[in-house]
């Protein structure tokens, strides 16, 4: 039987960004009863493009194809990371996030390549709309719904803080292995992007 991977596509992000989703978990865990949510560990986020679930080892060249393809044409830009948010809504939080600013029309550019190229693979495109953030926590379904508002009041009136602004130079194919202490992420190829 065929050697399957789960598989996503993403950008990286650099150190400066990750302490910055550090301090923020830091900030929103001094204001939330503990265990109403459960923490990303920051070394494992990234700005996920797509989603390819289990796939064949054997596919990863023509992967990596479609994605030096998807990459031509775009150049480096800049993004910045920075301010607080949830989904769906602020009364009912399930997800929180940190934000993206900055180029954005660059950003959905390069994701909308990304899933043009890769269709053709056996990868539907996705419909729901592209939302870009990094997620810091998820609510725990067990949550109080006192806690749960608690959070959401909080996120409301989070100061802002100072956006962190980073360079994205290529799209990065990535294998997720999942192990009792939490996923494992390994970079499997990197598609460079022009110069800008």
């Amino acid at each position: 039987m065929a050697e399957m991977w789960r598989l996503f596509v993403a950008l990286e992000l650099p150190p400066a960004v990750r302490a910055e989703l550090v301090r923020v978990q830091a900030q929103l865990k001094q204001q939330v009863p503990p265990q109403t949510i459960r923490w990303v560990n920051p070394e494992g986020i990234h700005l996920t493009l797509k989603f390819l679930g289990d796939t064949p080892a054997v596919k990863q060249s023509s992967l990596e194809r479609a994605l030096t393809q998807a990459a031509e044409g775009h150049a480096q830009f800049d993004l910045a990371a920075g301010g607080l948010g949830c989904f769906p809504n602020l009364k009912r939080p399930r997800v929180a996030w940190v934000g993206l600013h900055q180029n954005l029309d660059a950003l959905v550019a390069l994701r909308n390549s990304v899933e043009e190229h890769i269709a053709p693979l056996g990868y539907p495109t996705e419909n729901h709309p592209f939302n870009p953030h990094l997620t810091v926590g998820r609510v725990r379904r067990e949550a109080r719904r006192s806690d749960v508002e608690r959070v959401g009041e909080f996120i409301a009136s989070a100061p802002p803080g100072e956006p962190v602004p980073f360079r994205v130079a290529a799209v990065t194919l990535f294998r997720s292995e999942l192990k009792p202490d939490g996923a494992v992420y390994t970079a499997l190829f990197h598609a460079s992007l022009e110069p800008a």
